[in-house]
């Protein structure tokens, strides 16, 4: 006290002015306190310096108002400002911080990064710049600090490590020593070595990655423009990317010291913490998922009050010289007292603009509603007749004009629609008011002369129509442009009754806008109540900042001022933006007794105060605070009060209000006399409430909610609360509900929807017992609040900002209010944040949207993203399911620049908000994912098993047509005329000489076998029978004279496409040698390509490469020598100039099993493997497809595959050898160059078969989708093709080849000309689907259509197939695989048990063929797996029969289709690869269903592919557009992975076109791109992991 006494007079008053502040806690009490008066204390030495230079400051006033003003400069915002709250939220993130948790930052590329976050980075233990916007209070810096140093600790692992650009090296062994993550890379090398046996039989490096694509550098020397200085020269020498021989050893082929897998690590690490209790019981999805569904917790607080009983507000007083009508009421002024104030406008510069008189408002809007009726349209069709709906187009500036419009339509007894004016014609939520305006059957839009003029005009000067609106006349309302009305003219004025007097239109959460219609009755009694509250007495001043269009702004500066002659002073918002003061000068200046506002121009008054002494408030006897039921609109109430206090401000003064469209005013405190009982208040749980119920909270406790009251209810209604789901129950006593009113002077209906407005406006609440409340009906006022001790309203939050999560409510105010509590506020907007819930997986998920400040760095954001996180979590117990940070000004704006909060939902979800930070938390939000599943018993031995029935099913078998009861003599001996020239082996099987062949010859010599295609459509060369001999003789003798080769040895031909591949191999076969075709190392991609030969070479044992002399030299060039190790080559024989001379003697093998040629292919899993074929096998393959395709010499069939390896090979090289058919060979490389190269061909020769991959059709596709006119023209014609065969080893993609033949379909191409065929490692051609249109044409035998099938996707993850119908739910169309082959047999066993299985049920393909593969050819030399995979028996069943295992699965179906032969057709749908499938959750993925779903979620996704790292999902996705897309994909991908797949997606990887590898099939490498994932080669646009 003595203290005090001595402090001046300045001082004492701030003093004062704490000791009365309301929303404080002890904590903020006393670190004010020490703050107003350290500057009294002499300096203590040893004291912080920043602490003692702030308290060396004296306090003046001046000061203490930049006190104020420094704590929310910048701050647009402070409605949600709570000393309380601030203080819990830092609490929950100290709770967070002990519990360590290291969240991974997101990589980004640099040109995404707009401050490099280096230059802006400040080490965790250095000065702070406070810059400007929150936290300027030392505790908080200091906290800011350490919490900096927390996150930076746990996200780099060191505090010196960046992780901006996903491709800069760090130097993995700091980050495993320092912070704490030594023991991730162990588990890391543990997952790994777990790794490294699964895959030692094969290498990964890819023969046939990167067909001859150019741009594709993916992992070469040109990512390393992109890494930081110095730190990619480490990086930069390790050139060998995709495959060198040292990580071959590990499996995976993926370094430890990745920094991409740390991070992974560290996530994984992250998601082991526990969850949220885990949810106990099921309902039950569809038919077959089971999805937890949230069980009330038995310890959640539960209502225990009694039944609430309906309250009453006082008696509606009826006054004697209350009007009739508001018309009435301004006929009454407008004659009595005209020269009356009633309204005055500022200007921008706080000048009065106008003065509109009672006498003027009068006159014109009398001569408005004359004009309206009599001056539109013509005398017997008027434009506008009463009852007739007319807009209202006002800018916020003109409210005189407004007035003036508004009476002159309710004496022309027209309904006026006030709404926003249109800036431009795509404005946020324009489309919904013209909806609104078109179902009201608005025709005319009245206006200003200024809003008029500024409306956008086409080039004619007319105004356009805008987006959804209909078709309006513009009329002028001004005064000059209306002409008067005739003497004898008067409107004509009526009692209020029942019509329909004006329509407000209201945004609903969805962002649909509805009209709510007042009546005339309803206007005048709502006027009469708001008087009656509010005390308003004949011509008082009332200062109005709100708009005046709508709500609040309406009812008491429109309607009620003109119906007690009350003079209104208008602040326009564009006058607010300037002087945020303007309006306390306005009550000042004008004595004003009334002002109504809004919390945030309490707020915006509190930062522009600079001790204005010549304030004075004194005559202030009300201010309406119109959001006073925003709970978070207390805290700006209080310091408002206690910065203003001292300027006359008494504090009953402040009257919250709680409003809402549909029930107008529902609640206002009265402006009570001094001294009497102050206002209620009360402290909340936020737990209660997100169930609920009304808990007062003990202070200890962090999540609390300060509520004050609203006032009483209004007179002459009635309340009551009701639950707000379901039937109208009324709340007990200590329960939240939403507020029911029951009084005149509400809504009646939203205009035109009669459904909507029962359950609004016509609701009949209900006691316990089932009766009634009363017989009136009651109106949903969208509040959720309860009704406190003494009759006080307390509103809790709105209905529409009510997410329900997981059973508990939660209201998007507090998650706001929590998210801006965190401190420091400086790197977002705080007006500018966004909370709203989506839709996934049954449950609402919550998105907060915020506005990022444009100087904040990366780091800064992302910790702030994570703290908000966890602040949530500890204040609201609910997880975010995605936070993402905008650049300022790009979110929605509604007209009063607040969010366009559906506009920003809608955004998101379709993927166009551009965010440049996004956080997603789905392993923290997903609580309710099904169950995983437990694997049934399958049939075995002990089944019973009857003939061919395997427990009530036929057992899933089928066979092609047998091989040798076909051909006659006659074609068997053309067979071996053929085959007896080239390939001896034939001879030896059908036991005839190599000189009877001879004789034959003479007349089949000058055949042409091949023709080979070149860019332009032209021959390139072309070969004969007896060429192709010639020259292959000199082959052999080369391989016999320089390569001094044996029988029996491997000869490597590295050949680019075309006929010196075919020469090269048949030249092997007569010296006695084994070819193995490689396809040559692509010239722009030497470093990735050429391991990949050089590997084959090595692996396939070859002693000598055959190739051109350009790749002679390649193979020798620095390019290559920068690739791998050149001097360990074998020997390199160009065959360019053979010598002339014939070989002494043509190879003949004494063993027709002996081996042929070795195949190799590398898998879509990226492992190489090499398969044997023997003699025997080739021919019998040879005569297999012959017999299905029908080719014999005749025929012309056009190749587009690549020729080296499986059914391409041998269609390139070996069937038109055997079958004596010409080829036309067409390189699908010439694609790239030439789309329509390939079909061009087709139609130029005429060819009725052509055989082509996925990757060809793609191109033809996307290459000539838009030039089918132009092909036509110029003579393109597909009518010829009978078949057109896709060769493939994978699931038939169904929705490419459809597109390909529809588009196609106007050049002649007959729609089921398409078919496909399946091979695979072990047998290279199981089904082909021979031509299916004998019907059009003399074509000899057709098979019966391919069938397509739908199965629910469900189903199959368990693996079990379910037929469902075509467009049902999760259902998933297969079409079969083609025919199966002559002399091959199928049946579906079980991979993990190896018995048969029956029909339709889903297992692996196994095959019995003369032309299987004799097995892998590898150095490992694992015979347990050769054995296993090429010499298989049934475990129970036909055990004698040994079959080979493809490793895909699928089912057979019997059809009831029937073949040529008369029997029912078997069709065999082939559903996926078992080493590509992923086992997750115990369930069964394909990643090909998941990336279909990928890429149909947003435009930009041109290609995805899927893979997993330890349990994770990753998905990576090519970016079609600018890369500020790329974070649009992040939610998207996520969002449509857990809707359809019921899977969490861990990382989403964002990447350039062309990054993900592909074949020359067409099929994506996944496991390469996994290994360029983690050794981070990518260079990827972006990268998110969710948490």
């Amino acid at each position: 006290s003595c203290l005090l006494k001595l402090a001046p007079l300045p001082l004492l008053s701030l003093f004062l002015c704490l000791s009365l502040a309301g929303d404080i806690t002890q904590k903020g009490y006393e670190k004010k306190r020490s703050k107003l008066i350290g500057a009294y204390f002499p300096q203590t030495p040893g004291m912080d310096p920043s602490m003692g230079q702030e308290r060396r400051t004296p306090v003046t006033p001046s000061s203490s108002s930049r006190y104020h003003r420094r704590r929310s400069s910048g701050s647009r915002d402070e409605r949600y400002r709570s000393d309380v709250h601030t203080e819990a939220v830092q609490a929950a993130l100290a709770k967070h911080k002990e519990r360590k948790m290291a969240v991974p930052m997101p990589s980004k590329r640099r040109s995404l990064v707009v401050q490099t976050s280096m230059d802006a980075y400040t080490p965790p233990d250095g000065e702070e710049e406070d810059g400007g916007g929150g936290g300027g209070t030392s505790s908080s810096r200091e906290g800011s600090i350490s919490m900096e140093h927390w996150i930076s600790r746990a996200i780099h692992g060191t505090s010196s490590t960046t992780t901006t650009t996903s491709s800069t090296a760090s130097s993995s062994s700091s980050s495993t020593r320092s912070g704490g993550s030594g023991a991730a890379g162990g588990r890391l090398a543990d997952v790994l070595a777990q790794h490294v046996h699964i895959s030692n039989h094969s290498a990964p490096p890819d023969v046939t990655g990167y067909t001859n694509n150019t741009a594709n550098t993916t992992a070469t020397d040109g990512i390393q423009v992109e890494r930081a200085p110095g730190a990619g020269t480490a990086a930069q020498r390790q050139t060998p990317k995709y495959g060198n021989a040292e990580l071959m050893e590990t499996g995976d082929g993926v370094p430890v010291s990745s920094r991409v897998s740390a991070k992974i690590q560290q996530l994984v690490n992250t998601l082991k913490r526990p969850k949220r209790p885990p949810l106990r019981e099921f309902f039950v999805d569809d038919f077959e998922e089971l999805l937890e569904v949230q069980q009330p917790d038995p310890n959640q607080p539960k209502a225990e009050g009694a039944q609430m009983v309906a309250m009453r507000g006082e008696q509606l007083g009826v006054v004697t010289n209350w009007p009739p009508s508001l018309e009435a009421a301004l006929q009454r002024w407008g004659t009595i007292s005209p020269k009356a104030p009633c309204l005055t406008t500022m200007d921008t510069n706080g000048k009065p603009l106008y003065v509109l008189t009672y006498g003027k408002l009068w006159s014109r809007s009398v001569k408005v509603a004359y004009n309206l009726l009599h001056k539109l349209g013509t005398k017997q069709e008027p434009l506008v007749r009463p009852g007739d709906r007319v807009a209202l187009v006002f800018p916020n500036n003109d409210p005189g004009a407004f007035m003036t419009a508004f009476y002159g339509c309710l004496l022309a007894e027209v309904v006026p629609v006030p709404i926003e004016v249109p800036l431009t014609r795509k404005d946020a939520g324009s489309q919904q008011i013209g909806f609104l305006l078109g179902s009201c059957g608005v025709t005319v839009a009245l206006t200003s002369d200024a809003c008029h003029k500024g409306l956008p005009k086409s080039p004619t000067g007319e105004i356009p129509q805008f987006k959804g609106w209909p078709k309006v006349l513009w009329f002028v309302a001004e005064s000059k442009h209306l002409s008067k009305p005739p003497r004898d003219w008067f409107p004509h004025i009526k009692d209020a009754n029942q019509d329909t007097a004006y329509i407000e239109y209201k945004t609903c959460k969805d962002g649909s806008v509805l009209g709510v219609t007042v009546m005339r009755i309803a206007m005048l009694t709502h006027c009469q109540a708001l008087t009656q509250s509010c005390s308003y007495t004949e011509a008082e001043t009332i200062v109005n900042v709100l708009d005046f269009k709508k709500d609040v702004g309406l009812w008491h500066a429109v309607l009620t001022s003109v119906m007690n002659m009350m003079h209104v002073i208008s602040i326009p918002y564009a006058l607010m933006k300037v002087n945020p003061l303007s309006w306390i000068q306005k009550v000042c200046q004008y004595k004003a007794k009334v002002a109504c506002a809004k919390s945030r121009d309490m707020h915006w008054a509190l930062v522009a105060h600079r001790d204005q002494r010549d304030i004075n408030l004194s005559s202030l006897r009300m201010l309406v605070v119109a959001d006073g039921s925003n709970p978070w609109s207390i805290s700006s109430c209080d310091a408002f009060l206690n910065v203003f206090q001292t300027k006359g401000l008494k504090p009953e003064v402040i009257c919250p209000c709680a409003s809402s469209p549909e029930a107008l005013t529902v609640a206002i405190r009265r402006p009570v006399e001094e001294g009497s009982t102050p206002p209620g208040r009360g402290v909340l749980s936020m737990q209660g409430l997100s169930h609920g119920v009304i808990r007062v909270d003990s202070e200890e406790k962090l999540s609390v909610l300060t509520l004050q009251d609203v006032g009483s209810v209004m007179p002459g209604a009635m309340m009551c609360v009701v639950k707000p789901e379901g039937v109208p129950l009324l709340c007990k006593t200590d329960e939240i509900g939403e507020l029911c009113v029951c009084t005149v002077a509400t809504g009646t209906s939203y205009y035109g929807l009669a459904g909507m407005t029962k359950n609004t406006f016509e609701v009949f609440p209900m006691s316990n017992n089932g009766a009634p409340v009363s017989e009136f009906p009651f109106t949903r006022t969208g509040l959720l609040g309860f009704i406190g001790p003494a009759g006080l309203i307390f509103v809790a939050g709105k209905m529409d900002g009510l997410m329900v999560v997981g059973g508990r409510r939660h209201n998007a105010d507090d998650i706001v209010a929590t998210a801006l509590a965190v401190e420091p506020m400086k790197f977002v907007y705080r007006g500018r944040i966004a909370v709203f819930s989506i839709t996934v997986l049954h449950d609402e998920r919550i998105v907060v949207v915020a506005e990022q400040r444009p100087d904040s760095t990366e780091e800064d954001s992302f910790q702030w993203m994570s703290r908000v996180l966890q602040a949530i979590d500890g204040i609201h117990q609910v997880g975010v399911y995605c936070l993402a940070l905008v650049p300022s000004n790009t979110l929605p704006k509604t007209p009063l620049g607040g969010i366009h909060l559906s506009e920003t939902k809608q955004l998101f979800l379709e993927g166009s908000l551009h965010p440049c930070n996004v956080l997603m938390c789905p392993h923290t939000c997903v609580t309710n994912l099904p169950k995983p599943r437990q694997k049934q018993p399958e049939i075995g031995p002990a089944s019973v098993m009857v003939g061919n029935l395997v427990s009530g099913k036929r057992i899933a078998q089928a066979s092609g047509r047998d091989l040798g009861q076909i051909e006659d003599n006659d074609q068997a001996r053309k067979v071996c005329v053929r085959g007896g020239l080239l390939v001896f082996t034939i001879v030896i099987i059908i036991n005839i000489t190599h000189t009877f062949l001879m004789k034959h010859l003479a007349r089949l010599f000058q055949v042409t076998l091949v023709i080979y295609l070149l860019i332009h459509g032209t021959i390139a060369s072309s070969l004969t029978c007896v060429q192709l001999h010639k020259r292959a003789e000199k082959i052999a003798a080369m391989l016999a004279e320089r390569g001094h080769l044996q029988d029996g040895d491997h000869v490597a031909l590295v050949y680019p496409p075309g006929i010196d591949l075919i020469v090269a191999f048949y030249g092997c076969l007569y010296a006695g040698c084994v070819p193995i075709t490689v396809r040559p190392p692509h010239l722009q991609n030497i470093a990735t390509t050429l391991p990949t030969v050089k590997m084959i070479v090595e692996v396939s044992r070859s002693v000598c490469v055959m190739t051109t002399q350009l790749i002679s030299k390649l193979l020798r060039s620095k390019e290559a020598l920068a690739a791998v190790d050149v001097r360990t080559w074998p020997p390199v024989l160009d065959t360019d100039d053979l010598p002339k001379k014939k070989p002494p003697l043509l190879y003949k093998p004494s063993n027709p099993d002996t081996l042929a040629y070795l195949d190799f292919s590398v898998s879509t899993t990226g492992m190489l493997a090499g398969v044997k074929m023997s003699h025997t096998a080739t021919s019998a393959f040879c005569r297999s497809i012959k017999l299905q395709c029908e080719l014999y010499p005749s025929r012309e069939v056009a190749i587009c595959l690549d020729p080296y390896c499986g059914l391409g090979f041998v269609l390139w090289c070996l069937c038109s050898v055997y079958s004596g058919h010409q080829s036309i060979l067409i390189p699908p490389s010439e694609l790239e160059v030439n789309p329509a190269l390939w079909l061009s061909a087709v139609s130029q020769y005429k060819v009725r078969d052509t055989f082509c991959s996925y990757s060809v059709m793609e191109l033809c596709t996307k290459g000539l989708g838009l030039q089918t006119d132009s092909l036509k023209s110029r003579g393109l014609d597909l009518s010829r093709v009978r078949t057109c065969v896709v060769v493939a080893e994978e699931r038939p993609r169904i929705a490419l080849t459809q597109s390909f033949s529809k588009l196609f379909k106007d050049l002649g191409l007959h729609p089921r000309a398409v078919s496909t065929s399946f091979g695979c490692r072990v047998n290279l051609a199981i089904c082909l689907q021979p031509h299916r249109l004998g019907k059009l044409a003399d074509q000899g035998t057709s098979g019966p259509d391919p069938t397509t099938v739908y199965v629910d996707m469900r189903a199959l993850r368990h693996d079990r197939v379910r037929l469902v119908e075509r467009g049902s739910p999760h259902s998933l169309p297969l079409m079969e695989s083609g025919k199966i082959l002559p002399g091959v047999r199928i049946i579906i066993a079980n991979p993990e048990t190896k018995g048969p299985m029956g029909e339709s049920h889903l297992g692996e393909i196994w095959v019995h063929s003369g032309h299987n593969a004799s097995g892998y050819f590898t150095v490992y030399g694992d015979e347990a797996l050769q054995s296993d995979h090429f010499n298989s028996r049934l475990s129970f069943g036909d055990t004698q029969t040994v079959w080979a295992r493809t490793g895909y699965l699928g089912f057979l179906r019997r059809t009831e289709l029937t073949d040529a032969s008369g029997e029912r057709h078997d069709a065999l749908y082939v559903v996926g690869a078992l080493e590509e499938a992923m086992e997750l959750r115990g369930m069964r993925y394909h990643p090909i269903d998941i990336e279909t779903s990928v890429i149909r979620t947003h435009k930009s996704i041109t290609e995805c592919a899927v893979f997993t790292w330890t349990n994770l999902l990753v998905v990576v996705v090519e970016l079609d557009g600018s890369e500020q897309e790329a974070l649009d994909l992040v939610p998207l991908v996520t969002n449509v992975v857990l809707e359809e797949h019921y899977l969490i997606v861990g990382v989403v990887v964002v990447v350039d076109i062309g990054v993900i590898p592909i074949n020359s099939r067409g099929e994506k490498q996944r496991m390469h791109l996994r290994d360029g994932f983690l050794a981070d080669q990518l260079d990827p646009i972006y990268v998110a992991y969710n948490m």
